[in-house]
């Protein structure tokens, strides 16, 4: 009890401080460049919103952050909540939500992860098995559900070092215990519909005209190949690094059976599980064709009513019934939504639609503080300066309140270089939300690593993560920008 009245306190002072910032603001004596009273207003809103992000629950500091701006100058309460809950992305982004989540609450993302681990190529060779596992979480996070691959692997690789003799915090549980939501947070970027990528898209899009004068909306196709380009060359090359870097043991692998990993099977998937996969599987297809092969028939109707995709599967699947009963409701979808990161996003992209608005000055602002920074900067420097501090910041902040913060940052170089903004905005943004992983405050998967102090001590993470991130700038300069710059125009 009384440790719930402390948890409880710190609730409400955390709350009070984020207010205080909210409203006291726009009081300081000083000077900001270009920025308007109401401009103020929003950047004290927006940073007493960051705050509380990283705080107390993302659904009160969401709600919160929406509710301060509604009562500030910049626009009446109505407007506000229409420009926040009706974008379309908004709607688009809440039904896939949903629509995805029927994937775990089908028990769907078992069954990839049972075929994954049940290999024969794996038996007798622990690098194989570790890649295999490696690469599977990264896919599983990607296209199913960016936490599956934990939940699902997890109990999965505590059975088989139990059965081998490998003990908690031995150098290969612990690195591989690591590595799952290592992977988690790396497939977390594949996908430009889902998620927080989408959420960055989204975002860019809609500030990209105060900036540039245009609007930038960055294209699926290619966006999904770089993605799952660099997350695959992330993935050989974290493994190799496990291997002849930090080389543990792997001998007791060898010993490694079939039946061990095969000794709970599943069921065969039932028509219910079948349909919800197929639905899943078609929205997805469909939002992705349009970017693919544009010119094909039908593309263009695709593309025009792409807002619409996902509730039209969502129908789908709710008309369709198995013995009597729907193969999928809003009330078990909903049950299971996480709403957190649901209104998280939603707050994040209406705030960056309104601090970079004409009526508050950020975009002058942004302009008079970063040119004399970058402006003699080549493109080259540039980027391996963003990278390099948004490497640092998303290990600190929100990774995806961080990708928000530099897109402003790439739009204002580009318009004065003249130099395509799509490229670097969409490494930047793969980035910040793949290396999120060296502090509890990073990401919900570093959090997660954090928090298993069973198998895990908090200074081998430090300790390993911190080289893996090191290692993924060095790829994302290297190999992920050049390969965003020839693919994403």
């Amino acid at each position: 009890m009384r440790v719930m009245k402390q948890k409880s306190n710190r609730i409400y002072l955390h709350v009070l401080v984020g207010l205080v910032v909210m409203l006291g603001f726009r009081y300081l004596p000083m000077e900001m460049p270009g920025i308007t009273p109401i401009g103020k207003q929003i950047f004290g809103i927006f940073v007493g919103t960051l705050y509380l992000w990283t705080t107390i629950d993302p659904v009160i500091a969401s709600l919160l952050a929406i509710f301060m701006i509604g009562v500030s100058d910049y626009a009446p309460m109505g407007q506000v909540l229409s420009g926040t809950f009706g974008n379309p992305m908004v709607v688009q982004i809440f039904f896939l939500m949903v629509l995805m989540s029927a994937l775990q609450t089908n028990r769907i993302s078992a069954y990839i992860g049972r075929f994954c681990m049940t290999r024969k190529i794996m038996i007798g060779r622990p690098w194989v098995f570790t890649a295999v596992m490696f690469i599977s979480s990264v896919l599983i996070a990607g296209f199913v559900g960016a936490f599956s691959p934990i939940f699902l692997f997890w109990p999965i690789l505590y059975e088989v070092f139990n059965d081998i003799g490998m003990k908690p915090y031995e150098k290969y549980p612990t690195l591989m215990v690591i590595l799952i939501p290592v992977a988690c947070a790396i497939g977390f970027t594949i996908p430009p519909y889902m998620s927080n990528g989408l959420a960055l898209i989204t975002n860019y899009a809609t500030i990209s005209p105060n900036f540039l004068g245009k609007q930038v909306i960055i294209n699926n196709g290619e966006w999904l190949f770089v993605s799952l380009s660099y997350a695959m060359i992330c993935s050989v090359a974290i493994i190799a690094f496990c291997k002849f870097v930090f080389r543990p043991d792997v001998s007791k692998l060898k010993n490694l059976t079939l039946e061990q990993l095969n000794r709970n099977p599943l069921p065969p998937l039932n028509l219910k599980q079948k349909i919800v996969a197929a639905c899943c599987g078609g929205m997805m297809v469909s939002m992705m064709l349009p970017s693919i092969i544009p010119s094909f028939p039908g593309m263009a109707w695709l593309s025009a009513n792409s807002y619409g995709l996902v509730i039209l599967f969502t129908i789908i699947a709710c008309t369709i019934h198995v013995d009597e009963k729907p193969v999928f409701s809003m009330k078990e979808g909903v049950g299971n939504f996480a709403w957190g990161t649901y209104f998280m996003m939603v707050s994040a992209i209406y705030i960056g639609s309104v601090l970079t608005n004409e009526s508050t000055g950020v975009v002058v602002f942004l302009n008079a503080i970063l040119s004399p920074i970058f402006g003699g900067m080549s493109m080259a420097m540039f980027s391996i300066a963003l990278l390099g501090i948004g490497c640092i910041l998303t290990n600190i902040c929100n990774s995806l309140v961080i990708g928000m913060l530099l897109q402003p940052v790439i739009a204002t170089y580009c318009a004065h270089t003249g130099v395509n903004s799509a490229p670097l905005v969409s490494i930047m943004s793969m980035f910040v939300l793949s290396c999120a992983i060296a502090t509890p405050a990073a990401s919900p998967f570093a959090a997660m690593m954090f928090g298993n102090k069973e198998w895990l001590h908090a200074k081998d993470i430090y300790k390993y993560n911190t080289m893996i991130v090191v290692l993924e700038l060095v790829l994302v300069l290297l190999i992920g920008l050049p390969l965003a710059n020839a693919i994403i125009h």
